[in-house]
């Protein structure tokens, strides 16, 4: 079957400007610790870079959770079981979701992501590969509530959260992130959710840092996009990418640091930073097996079972919408 319809959820100006984006980017900006969310990386140049990082030899998260995912048809399908429609939470080219398909046989596919020409090339090229099932993308902020199709609203829901994004978001952001997904996923849905490893410092370094230098590409193409999109004049070549490890919250840190003095305008607004100042962009926090229930429980969500590839450096975490209690 093809793709049925895609729906647009992204609110834009007369000139095309995604609002939020222009919002987030321009109080950012403004912190004393300049920041933009990890989620503007993915216009369609950063959502291609970020497909090129997940095939480098030190970016071991997709390897490993398409591991669990080839190894583990039979006990993931047994505990979702047939019939859900699949609502994959920032799809990008759905590498992983071929093998979550053909193990649960699900009644409808819903991709939703930001990048919208690159939801919908992914969405017509999964809808090849699965013929006989209703696809339908929406191009939305997956981080609100999001409208789903009417077609599907009457459906059992699995949500799909691979690739650890939720490791991008600081505690509150991740919690409010997880209580919206149960909100669109509405009561009785299950979520299966990727959540990456606390492990060695080197390694996750090289992880967010690799020798090709497609990391700092991908970096920096955010300072390009704002420049594209919301009239910027950041000089992209006094960047350079920085990774760091924060011991302290259990993550990864990318900045885009300043090599010199500069000053620059978007949206018509002036900033200036110093030598050595950063624009953060990018948390990538990493999960024990308790921080990760933790995190779930607070989203409003039960985890019913776990899985990590063979190396014990990701994990597949299956949980359930909780149902509402008025006490502990």
């Amino acid at each position: 079957m093809a793709v049925t319809r895609s729906l647009r959820l992204v609110e834009r100006d007369a000139s095309g400007v995604d609002l939020a984006f222009r919002a987030d980017v321009l109080a950012g900006l403004a912190e004393p610790q300049k920041a933009i969310p990890a989620r503007w990386f993915y216009d369609d140049i950063g959502s291609a870079l970020f497909e090129d990082i997940t095939r480098l030899p030190e970016y071991y998260p997709t390897r490993a959770e398409t591991e669990i995912l080839a190894d583990r048809p039979g006990e993931i399908a047994a505990l979702i079981g047939e019939g859900r429609a699949v609502v994959e939470f920032g799809s990008g080219s759905s590498v992983k979701t071929p093998l979550l398909l053909s193990a649960i046989r699900p009644s409808a596919y819903v991709p939703l992501d930001i990048a919208g020409d690159f939801l919908r090339a992914s969405a017509a090229a999964l809808a090849e590969k699965f013929p006989g099932l209703p696809v339908w993308p929406v191009e939305a902020d997956f981080m609100r509530r999001v409208e789903l199709p009417a077609e599907v609203a009457d459906l059992p829901k699995l949500g799909f959260f691979p690739g650890s994004t939720i490791g991008n978001m600081i505690a509150r952001t991740a919690t409010d992130l997880l209580r919206s997904m149960r909100a669109t996923l509405g009561e009785g849905a299950l979520l299966l959710i990727g959540m990456d490893l606390v492990k060695e410092e080197d390694v996750l370094l090289a992880a967010y840092d690799d020798e090709q230098g497609v990391t700092a590409r991908f970096n920096l193409n955010l300072a390009e996009r704002v420049n594209r999109e919301l009239g910027g004049d950041i000089p992209v070549d006094k960047l350079r990418h920085e990774a760091r490890w924060n011991d302290t919250f259990a993550r990864i840190e990318m900045h885009l640091v300043a090599a010199e003095d500069f000053a620059f305008t978007v949206s018509g607004r002036s900033f200036a930073m110093r030598a050595g100042e950063s624009i953060h962009t990018e948390n990538s926090h990493k999960f024990t097996k308790r921080s990760a229930q933790l995190l779930l429980a607070a989203g409003g969500w039960e985890p019913r079972a776990r899985w990590t590839d063979l190396g014990r450096q990701f994990s597949l975490v299956l949980a359930e919408a909780a149902r509402p209690r008025s006490a502990p």
